[in-house]
């Protein structure tokens, strides 16, 4: 027997899973002070600002400032400036406004992320098979109200219910973002979901305490897939394996 005939739900991670991202994030930060007619920073110092940064928002207002009811925009901003300022570069108001609002209005468009070319056929061939498609993401509300369908990714079309951390408070690897998205599916069984990501410790492990299948995808060929084999994942490479191991008889579930 397939797994696909006790499937009800598949519920899939966005950045990694389904998209990635496009250049660097220093392409973009330097665009934008570019624009403003700065000498670009160095991408790497940048990046680097922007790991720590982004690390420490996170740790003070998860969820994107869900519970502080901080805006979105003020989050973003709060974060870009610490960026460049951990990389050596502190701009006046005025001139860092320019900057902050190129990069926000980069990131809220389609412009930094390519959409893999298996992701649209298997979220369409899950639809076909009847199954509820879902999005389970540790993201701000702008990938489900303008990134997603900018990608060609349609609520409705593509998938049915997004579960976005920075709209609902919580996110992974709480395996709550999951319980929220077997709410939404209408209500189903842990296992006749299937959750596909590519992070063992956000996606396969919550997603599996609850008691639903899992899927890990190794699109990269990480280092780190070794380990995820050894203890026990499903580690495959795209969603046209994956798609093949979940019509497949005799799937090797639990």
């Amino acid at each position: 027997m397939s797994l696909l005939s006790k499937l009800r739900c598949i519920t899939l991670d966005v950045t990694g899973t389904l998209m990635a991202y496009k250049g660097e994030l220093g392409d973009y930060y330097c665009m934008a002070a570019k624009s403003v007619g700065l000498p670009c920073p160095d991408y790497k110092r940048v990046h680097e600002g922007f790991k720590l940064a982004y690390s420490e928002m996170a740790k003070q207002y998860p969820c994107f400032g869900f519970a502080a009811k901080m805006p979105n925009i003020l989050w973003w901003k709060n974060c870009v400036r610490d960026s460049f300022i951990r990389a050596g570069y502190e701009y006046d108001e005025e001139t860092f406004e320019k900057i902050f609002k190129r990069i926000y209005a980069s990131f809220g468009s389609s412009a930094p992320y390519k959409v893999f070319p298996d992701s649209q056929p298997f979220l369409k061939w899950a639809h076909e098979e009847g199954l509820k498609v879902g999005i389970v993401s540790n993201a701000e509300y702008r990938y489900q109200d303008v990134i997603l369908p900018a990608l060609g990714l349609n609520q409705g079309l593509e998938w049915d219910f997004g579960v976005f951390s920075g709209l609902e408070g919580v996110e992974k690897p709480d395996p709550r973002i999951y319980e929220i998205a077997l709410e939404r599916a209408g209500n189903i069984a842990p296992e006749e979901a299937l959750h596909i990501g590519d992070s063992m410790r956000k996606d396969y492990m919550p997603a599996k305490s609850i008691g639903m299948q899992a899927i890990l995808l190794d699109r990269f060929k990480t280092s780190d897939a070794v380990e995820w084999r050894k203890s026990g994942a499903i580690v495959l490479p795209d969603l046209i394996e994956a798609q093949k191991w979940i019509t497949s008889e005799g799937s090797n579930f639990s």
